[in-house]
């Protein structure tokens, strides 16, 4: 375990690095805030909640998972460090879920930087503080489901503009699988049950009941499911291509 967590350290040290990471939590800080009370209408709804901010929340996680990923692995490769990590005692499990968790927990305090809005709420009324704090829960479970395929796609290349784009489709198609658009056009060609599994793989469609403070049993096994399976993605592809 001492190898796993100096692989966590040393990456998350790595955002801090450089002042790139810290106009970054400011950027999507700031982003967070126009979203929710320009975009979001947040005074014409005459409501103290979060809402506005959670609907744009994964469209956010678009543009910010990618970015934090393109260069997990993409970067190892271009540089060659990949031989030098793989020639330490870790294995590339410890290697794989270290650099996700480091990310995750770096994604987890652009989050913590938007909690002036949630203050900002308590200000001006009396928010359900509860549903409020599940909605966040489910915005991280979402943001380390978005980074395990980002990290995933990021092994596949050398180049970080590539592990971007691949990133940022992968994340897209996952988000709007349970859309109306995408399900009446799936029902209009397959039955109905298949439309209804494309459905569930839907981020969308669990972080919709979890941002309304509903937190079942079938979103956390989603959230931990794609997790998982996406980082075992991200090991098979590292041991395929680390003599590369």
């Amino acid at each position: 375990m001492r190898a796993f967590w100096a692989i966590v350290k040393r990456e998350f040290a790595a955002y801090f690095s450089t002042p790139i990471a810290y106009v970054f939590v400011v950027i999507f800080a700031a982003l967070a805030g126009v979203l929710t009370f320009q975009l979001g209408n947040f005074y014409e709804r005459g409501m103290a909640d979060l809402m506005p901010f959670f609907q744009y929340m994964p469209w956010l996680f678009l543009v910010l998972a990618p970015a934090i990923s393109m260069r997990l692995w993409a970067e190892e490769r271009r540089s060659g460090s990949i031989e030098l990590l793989m020639t330490l005692p870790v294995t590339i499990t410890q290697a794989v879920a270290g650099k996700w968790l480091a990310g995750w927990l770096f994604m987890g305090v652009a989050l913590v930087s938007t909690f002036t809005l949630w203050a900002t709420v308590n200000w001006l009324g009396n928010p359900d503080n509860g549903v409020i704090a599940v909605s966040y829960l489910g915005a991280w479970a979402m943001a380390g489901t978005f980074l395990a395929m980002g990290a995933a796609l990021s092994a596949l290349t050398r180049n970080q503009v590539i592990a971007f784009i691949l990133a940022a489709l992968g994340i897209f198609i996952l988000m709007t699988a349970g859309t109306p658009v995408v399900l009446d056009a799936v029902r209009a060609v397959l039955p109905g049950a298949v439309a209804a599994a494309i459905a569930s793989l839907s981020a969308l469609t669990h972080f919709g009941a979890v941002s309304r403070g509903v937190l079942g049993l079938a979103d956390v096994l989603y959230w931990v499911s794609m997790i998982v399976f996406w980082l075992f993605v991200n090991a098979v592809i590292v041991n395929l291509k680390k003599a590369d």
